[in-house]
């Protein structure tokens, strides 16, 4: 089976979150810095089910976690 490849963009589609680069450069620059003692599924913007995803594809290491981590990275560093 072949692994699927995605992007920020597919991330925030799946989360129900506005998928436009405009949007998610918005939705990083209005919640960064994440602490880094804070896990990404714990930061309080998410909703109940968006945590849970993230969670589960995590724990799953699934073909979701390397975007998930870009986007871990992404909330804490602000350029």
């Amino acid at each position: 089976m072949e692994s699927q490849t995605h992007t920020i963009t597919h991330l925030f589609a799946q989360l129900g979150l506005p998928s436009e680069t405009g949007a998610i450069d918005t939705f990083i620059d209005t919640h960064a810095p994440l602490p880094h003692d804070l896990r990404l599924i714990d930061a309080p913007f998410w909703t109940p089910v968006q945590a849970e995803f993230l969670k589960s594809q995590l724990e799953q290491d699934s073909d979701w976690s390397a975007v998930i981590d870009t986007l871990d990275a992404r909330l804490r560093h602000r350029l």
